[in-house]
């Protein structure tokens, strides 16, 4: 029969594979450009190679569409986080993270909070480079000021980030990791405790220690002081706007499917920006949508809190369903066996 479908040898089979890197390092490294497009164009390749071999234009569109199907609940969930992030800045929850987590300096504890501080920014933004270079770069200033060595400092800020934007439910790269594995992102954050955790633990002791060296200097203010003021001048900063974020975490615990939990933490961030910081529901709405944008003229704040929305999750969403249309193409038709 003429449609019967042609076995792949291992070579031909490693045709999109190999074409895959070679586009990828190009557009990456030579263009400095996403990698969408070599996605795209490596999907393009596995389909070629696909139906040169007989398979059917139905074939490998299945494969697509099932590949695009183990993730539709991964792309909701980040779809869900980008609303979220949004309201919770809107709402001022995550300024008042900040600025309470800002308030526990003093010298002594210094490269501690430093840790804890950064810790928290990361899991309220899900951004551990953010969190470095906007509040990181305000705590080497203030250690500078303490005569606390820069290596020190800067070791405590980039543990805090990465733990924090590794366990954030708010984090791209923790739904992404958990959409190709196709579990979800809370059951992904539970098993990563596991690991994380005692290193995590380990870096508090050991950063604790390292800070009663220093517990005779004296803190200067001024490289925190301007962040604490504009927060405080930009948003009402309440205890009771942390609520959010415990409700999302007990509702990690309690193992309630993350989509209803992010969706309460989303409304409820949109509530407390009406509430709180007499937003109106046409502003919640469009930082739902498009974002927040901080405007407090001082750069390290509105880098930090410009951030957010759907709409910039679009770009996470569109590299997962190009990753996954290859993926789903190699798989339907057989080449990810012969590998």
């Amino acid at each position: 029969m003429t449609d019967r479908k042609k076995p792949y040898k291992l070579g031909v089979a490693l045709i999109p594979v190999f074409f895959l890197i070679i586009a990828l390092s190009t557009t990456i490294i030579v263009f400095k450009q996403d990698p969408h497009i070599p996605l795209i164009l490596a999907a393009a390749v596995a389909a070629i190679v696909a139906a040169l071999h007989n398979h059917s234009w139905k074939d490998i569109q299945d494969g697509m569409v099932h590949g695009i199907s183990l993730a539709m609940g991964a792309v909701l969930i980040l779809m869900i986080v980008g609303t979220m992030i949004g309201t919770w800045i809107s709402g001022g929850i995550v300024p008042s993270m900040i600025y309470y987590g800002l308030k526990i300096l003093s010298p002594g504890i210094f490269l501690l909070a430093t840790l804890i501080i950064c810790s928290i920014v990361s899991l309220g933004t899900g951004s551990s480079w953010s969190t470095a270079g906007t509040v990181g770069v305000a705590l080497i200033g203030v250690g500078q000021g303490l005569g606390i060595p820069a290596p020190m400092v800067a070791g405590a800020i980039v543990s805090g980030a990465y733990f924090g934007d590794k366990m954030s439910p708010l984090s791209d790269t923790t739904n992404l990791a958990p959409a190709v594995a196709g579990t979800d992102v809370f059951t992904h954050i539970r098993h990563m405790v596991y690991t994380t955790a005692p290193g995590y633990l380990i870096s508090l002791l050991i950063y604790g220690l390292l800070g009663t060296r220093f517990a005779s200097g004296t803190m200067e203010v001024e490289k925190i002081g301007l962040f604490l003021d504009t927060l405080k001048a930009q948003f009402t900063i309440n205890p009771l706007l942390l609520l959010p974020p415990a409700l999302v975490i007990v509702m990690v615990i309690k193992k309630i499917p993350p989509l209803p939990a992010l969706l309460g933490g989303t409304f409820l961030g949109g509530f407390f920006g009406i509430v709180f910081q007499g937003r109106t529901l046409a502003e919640i709405v469009g930082a739902a949508k498009a974002g927040f944008v901080s405007a407090t003229g001082v750069p390290m704040v509105d880098e930090l809190l410009t951030r957010g929305g759907l709409d910039n999750m679009m770009d996470t969403v569109a590299l997962i369903l190009c990753a996954l249309c290859f993926g789903g193409i190699m798989e339907k038709t057989g080449m990810l066996k012969v590998l």
